[in-house]
């Protein structure tokens, strides 16, 4: 089956959020939506994921995922603000566990953070399957960008999370705790495995040199051709190569210490204090 794909665009964290529909139905699921978040204020707002109720709603869909390729570091999941406007089950990949124990030492977060995955409704494991009213969902877990990184292969269309770029923008840094380039090597062969004609939706764009226009739809073939990470047969060994070599120049990403604090509750902020106040934390020189 072909599904329906609405993409919607957040320029400010260059990340692609999806609404995946049923063709024969109303059912959907929304991928990797996002919460807008200004750092210098401290100050949320809901417009990105705003569109996508407005969408749903004028379309009558029936919400019934709201699922995350991993835990972003770049923005912040508007999963808890959609449930309650739009229901949905929150999914991820059960590797979370993972992640949350890594990052809840780094934000000595104490013995009050589960670090069960319990914040989300559905863990998937490699192999599970879902269903999008008659539209079947199944699961790849693609680690190396992070350790919980999952492709949901949903009809003939595969969503990849950081996994894969565009094929002339490459492939996912691997230098946050518990990547690793040797591992993404492995996970994208598993997604170049699929048929050839397979849409692959990636979750950002950033406008590869020499490309006028945001882009984030292409297919298991034009990555195999033209990836420049990874395409027309590159190995292994040279793969990590390069890729150690470029993610020791990357910057952080901006919002990397509110997204990993919010995204590893299942876009839930912490707790508030006894005033009902709430607080990130910056760990100093932890990252």
């Amino acid at each position: 089956m072909k599904p329906d794909v609405k993409a919607f665009f957040d320029e400010a964290t260059n990340t692609v959020s999806y609404v995946v529909k049923d063709p024969q139905g109303s059912a959907c699921a929304i991928i990797d939506s996002v919460l807008d978040f200004d750092y210098a204020s401290g100050r949320t707002d809901t417009r990105s994921a705003d569109a996508i109720i407005a969408h749903v709603r004028a379309e009558g869909l029936d919400v019934q995922w709201l699922l995350e390729t991993h835990v972003h570091a770049d923005h912040l999941s508007a999963a808890p603000y959609l449930q309650q406007a739009v229901g949905g089950k929150i999914g991820i990949g059960d590797r979370i566990k993972v992640v949350q124990d890594t990052f809840g030492k780094v934000f000595n977060e104490g013995t009050e953070f589960q670090r069960d995955g319990s914040q989300f409704d559905r863990l998937f494991e490699e192999g599970d399957s879902f269903m999008i009213g008659q539209l079947r969902g199944d699961v790849l877990h693609t680690p190396g960008h992070t350790p919980a990184c999952l492709t949901y292969v949903i009809g003939d269309a595969a969503f990849v999370g950081d996994t894969l770029f565009m094929p002339d923008f490459g492939t996912a840094r691997c230098d946050f705790p518990g990547g690793s380039s040797e591992v993404l090597f492995n996970s994208i062969q598993k997604i170049l495995a699929l048929p050839d004609a397979t849409r692959i939706f990636v979750c950002h764009d950033y406008k590869a040199p020499g490309r006028d226009d945001y882009a984030w739809e292409t297919t298991v073939a034009a990555q195999k051709t033209g990836n420049i990470h990874v395409g027309a047969g590159k190995n292994r060994e040279d793969f990590v190569k390069m890729r150690d070599a470029r993610d020791a120049q990357l910057a952080m990403p901006k919002l990397i210490i509110p997204s990993l604090q919010v995204n590893m509750r299942a876009g839930q902020m912490p707790p508030a204090d006894e005033k009902g106040d709430v607080f990130l934390k910056v760990p100093v020189n932890k990252l």
